[in-house]
């Protein structure tokens, strides 16, 4: 017996050393599991010699007048301290004629890249954005010859993870589907100078599954109805709609498929490790009839007429292995790292945690079918959107791959995170637990280092729908990478951060500051990086546009409420609702007043209802934003030549406009529901001249344009039949989708809604419009709100806004910082400018 109790005390003093050996090695466990893989990327990498050249490519297309003051040569990870890093230096022979000033070392393209754009943010104050959101402030940079020296023993950056992930599966449809290699090229190079190395590469997959499909006997016609639109791919890739803005032409299919090797070729040539797409098992109707006997359900979640291949039927694994073999004929080589989300917004059948992990078992199975080295890349966004999946599910999945070939992006993690929220069931609380009931040890110490290794990315989602919309949350970026990495009651492996918007192209602060974490070993003071950032931005500072950031900080750019940022401004998504149903006592607030006094609340009734719509999301005081935009104008005479200056005065401006106009809709609402005529017009007609004005504001940069969208649209088509399709394509997405009738608008309305000039004037006013006037039949006549009668005519509208060919200006027009001042003036200064 006493025996028995001592060999039970040493093991139990056995495990309690493994968990704190666990504990203390949390943040490097998940990189050990992959270190194969990264061991293969780095003997695949493309010559030395190429990497350099791509990285003078690079330079050269960001600052040629620079292109001969920057000497770059691949170093070997030995040299980093046996991580990726980048070396920044004098160069030797700094001061010879025509030699160059700065050697930038790094252990690949994307390191040469990244050191170049390090050295520019931190020495010479650049700032490096898209071309919409003001492109690249590089005003500041010396001349060649007078470059700033760094220290002479030189600067090492290191990556704390290996991984910089970049991309969303649905950013290929809101924000890429209509770029051509020249956008692509201007995307690949911003990518490098931040740093990304693991970007989603899924342009011209249509190509390579037209090629599976005829081997499995399914013509191209019978695929007419599987392929979406080219505005609409993503959710045709993820099984959730067939066939809607399709068919696609055979023109398409090739145009993609070359652009896609292009892109390709670039991201080797610069040592990235592209992500390739993987079998999900969504299929086309036609393989049913072609083999009945396979297991291929119906899918509901979204829409009809969308079928899944059950990763279970043998016919998966041959179609996901067919599939990974033709991209790597067609490609010419792989990365081994292959996307795959079979339950993106599709709930499994079954919840068995056995079916589970035999699903997931499958689909790796497909992928290795195909590629011996394949790393199965998954979005986690299913474990947050779907209530399906409870702990033993989740466990189930994510232990049904081998260690090591499954790698999981925590795709929220700046608003909700999974290492956090998971904790509950894989971490300490359970460990803690087992020292008490020793009964359960083995098992919960199991699930534990199971759950470890796991590795996981920390992901920026941010953006929903490419909505234009002042929102961050800069101090969780600052510090949430680096908490995943190190916290000691985490459970989490970090092997990478990454950015997975749903689309790009906005709040260029946010992407500024978490791309840069992917190279900080240690938390960021926001308050101190964002004193430096006017001055790197604009090239210029002074104390006006410092405090107007400071309170953009703590206002805009500081939401900690939990909730996701889907914008939803009355002008962009208008209430489908009976004003009735629209509750007063949760009127916007202006500062922190509100709206309207309790008085007024209480003698208008409120109906029952079962009428809802998404309130707009406010989580700041919308009058301290008001203040900044002052401080903002203040700048503007010594600022005003600056892009990146004037495309920040309009978003703020067009901030504060939108949410005014929320307010300005509620009075509308209020003096409905007191049957005041009077006060229903003057507010419509103001709310109708704002919208006018914003249109007016925004035609002043070319980020807040229409006419691209479009324009870009028809340039795929080489028919005049495509170019209809095409621009109906793009129409549709921004405004209402396909499951609307008569009487009931779309669920997905306003879904991708866009600020852009063009769309106000042309389609959210008109809208606007046909609401406010069916108000005032219903008070002139003295009936209730015709909501079926403003339906039908709103959806009539939208239909013939998606069939125009109405064109839009694709270049600015009008001054930004005139238009933004008349406005301030106009709507904003006084704080009482709803009253009549």
């Amino acid at each position: 017996m006493d025996s028995a109790i001592s060999s039970s005390r040493f093991f139990f003093i056995l495990i309690i050393l493994f968990i704190v050996f666990i504990s203390a090695n949390s943040s490097t466990i998940g990189v050990n599991h992959i270190s194969q893989i990264l061991e293969t990327h780095d003997r695949e990498r493309a010559p030395n010699s190429v990497q350099v050249a791509a990285s003078h490519g690079v330079l050269s297309r960001l600052l040629p007048s620079h292109s001969s003051s920057f000497e770059f040569q691949i170093i070997s990870k030995e040299q980093c301290g046996g991580k990726s890093c980048f070396i920044i230096s004098n160069h030797p022979s700094f001061g010879i004629n025509g030699a160059p000033e700065i050697r930038i070392g790094g252990s690949s393209g994307v390191e040469l890249s990244a050191g170049l754009h390090w050295y520019l943010k931190n020495w010479c104050g650049a700032h490096i954005s898209w071309d919409k959101t003001g492109g690249a402030q590089l005003f500041s940079v010396p001349k060649p010859g007078f470059l700033p020296l760094v220290q002479a023993s030189g600067v090492l950056i290191q990556r704390p993870v290996p991984w910089n992930y970049y991309q969303n599966a649905v950013a290929s449809s809101y924000t890429f589907a209509w770029w051509d290699w020249e956008r692509w090229e201007k995307e690949i190079d911003w990518m490098a100078v931040q740093g990304i190395n693991l970007p989603l590469a899924f342009t011209g997959q249509e190509a390579i599954w037209q090629k599976v499909f005829q081997i499995f006997n399914i013509s191209s016609s019978e695929l007419n109805d599987f392929f979406g639109g080219p505005a609409f791919l993503a959710w045709s890739r993820m099984g959730n709609l067939h066939g809607w803005g399709g068919p696609l032409p055979q023109s398409w299919f090739d145009q993609q498929l070359s652009l896609q090797k292009k892109i390709l070729g670039r991201m080797y040539e610069l040592g990235m490790t592209p992500v390739l797409p993987a079998f999900s098992g969504n299929v086309p109707a036609a393989l049913k009839s072609i083999y009945p006997s396979a297991k291929i359900a119906r899918l509901g979640n979204w829409w009809c007429c969308t079928y899944l291949l059950d990763a279970m039927d043998p016919l998966f694994v041959e179609i996901g292995k067919a599939f990974v073999e033709m991209e790597i004929t067609e490609y010419g080589r792989s990365s081994h790292i292959y996307n795959c989300d079979t339950f993106d917004e599709n709930t499994p059948p079954v919840d068995d945690p056995e079916y589970i992990s035999s699903l997931g078992a499958a689909i790796y199975r497909a992928m290795q079918s195909g590629d011996v080295d394949a790393v199965w890349l998954m979005q986690g966004w299913l474990f947050s959107y779907d209530p399906f999946w409870r702990p033993e599910q989740m466990k189930a999945l994510l232990h049904s791959v081998p260690v090591g070939k499954l790698v999981v992006l925590d795709l929220f993690a700046e608003v909700k995170p999974l290492w956090i929220t998971s904790e509950q069931f894989y971490g300490v609380p359970y460990i803690w637990k087992v020292a008490i009931d020793i009964a359960n040890l083995k098992w919960s110490l199991s699930f534990v280092s199971d759950w470890l290794m796991v590795p996981f990315f920390r992901c920026m989602l941010h953006n929903f729908a490419g909505n234009i919309e002042m929102y961050g949350v800069l101090d969780a970026i600052a510090s949430g990478p680096v908490e995943a990495r190190t916290s000691e009651n985490s459970t989490m492996a970090s092997v990478g951060v990454g950015m997975s918007m749903e689309g790009i192209e906005q709040n260029p602060v946010v992407y500024d500051l978490m791309s840069e974490m992917a190279f900080q070993h240690d938390k960021l003071d926001v308050k101190l990086w964002l004193d430096v950032y006017p001055m790197r931005r604009y090239g210029s500072s002074d104390a006006s546009i410092r405090d107007a950031w400071s309170i953009l900080y703590h206002t805009v750019y500081n939401c900690t409420d939990g909730a996701y940022n889907k914008n939803r401004d009355v002008i962009v998504a208008f209430p489908d609702v009976d004003p009735f149903s629209i509750s007063l006592e949760d009127a916007y607030m202006s500062g922190k007043h509100q709206l309207m006094s309790e008085a007024v609340i209480r003698r208008v009734p409120l109906r029952d209802s079962t009428e809802a719509y998404d309130r707009p999301h406010i989580w700041y005081s919308t009058s301290d934003v008001i203040h900044a935009l002052g401080l903002f104008l203040a700048s503007g005479d010594d600022l005003a030549e600056s892009n990146t200056y004037r495309y920040d005065l309009i978003d703020l401006t067009r901030q504060a406009l939108a949410k005014y106009a929320n307010q300005v809709f509620m009075k509308i609402i209020e003096n409905y529901r007191m049957n005041d005529v009077h006060g229903v017009t003057f507010y419509s007609k103001h709310f109708l001249d704002l919208v006018t004005d914003m249109d007016t504001l925004l035609a002043c940069h070319e980020g807040f344009l229409l006419g691209p969208w479009l324009e870009s649209s028809k340039q795929h088509a080489q028919t005049q039949e495509q170019k209809i399709q095409f621009e109906w394509n793009a129409r549709t997405q921004i405004t209402m989708w396909f499951d609307n009738t008569e009487e009931e608008a779309s669920l997905l309305r306003d879904y991708g809604n866009k600020y852009w000039s063009g769309l106000l004037k042309d389609y959210y006013g008109p809208r606007a419009a046909v609401y406010f006037k069916h108000l005032l039949e219903s008070l002139e006549n003295g009936v209730g709100f015709q909501l079926k009668a403003w339906r039908r005519e709103w959806i009539k509208l939208t239909n013939d806004w998606q069939k125009s060919v109405k064109i839009f200006p694709v270049r600015s027009t009008g001054n930004a910082l005139d238009t933004s001042r008349w406005l301030y003036e106009k709507y904003l200064r006084k704080p009482d400018a709803l009253d009549q």
